[in-house]
């Protein structure tokens, strides 16, 4: 495939690398409507739990006990484990609900 562009030089296209062009394009396309359905979704969930008095997450109770007993680092694992959190996503998740707490 050939493209003429200005000054009339042509630049040969392969057909792969125009299909694999339209596939990122395609893909590119889709995480950014996926990602708009998931914010939808949690904003649907966050309106939820306030209206059903329910905290963002029901780990918290457990997580505010291990908080109150100096179980920091216990607490980091538990989030962790249960949420799918990295270290620091984790540990940044527990500073706020320490933060919450004052």
């Amino acid at each position: 495939m050939y493209l003429l562009l200005e000054g009339g030089i042509f630049v040969e296209f392969n057909f792969v690398e125009v299909l694999t062009l339209f596939i990122v394009v395609y893909l590119f396309s889709t995480v950014i409507k996926l990602n708009g359905r998931v914010k939808g979704l949690k904003y649907t969930l966050d309106q939820i739990s306030k209206q059903t008095g329910m905290p963002k997450n029901p780990i918290d109770n457990e997580l505010k006990q291990l908080l109150n007993e100096g179980n920091d680092v216990k607490a980091v694992k538990r989030v962790r484990e249960t949420l799918g959190f990295s270290l620091l996503e984790a540990k940044q998740y527990i500073d706020a609900l320490k933060s919450e707490g004052n």
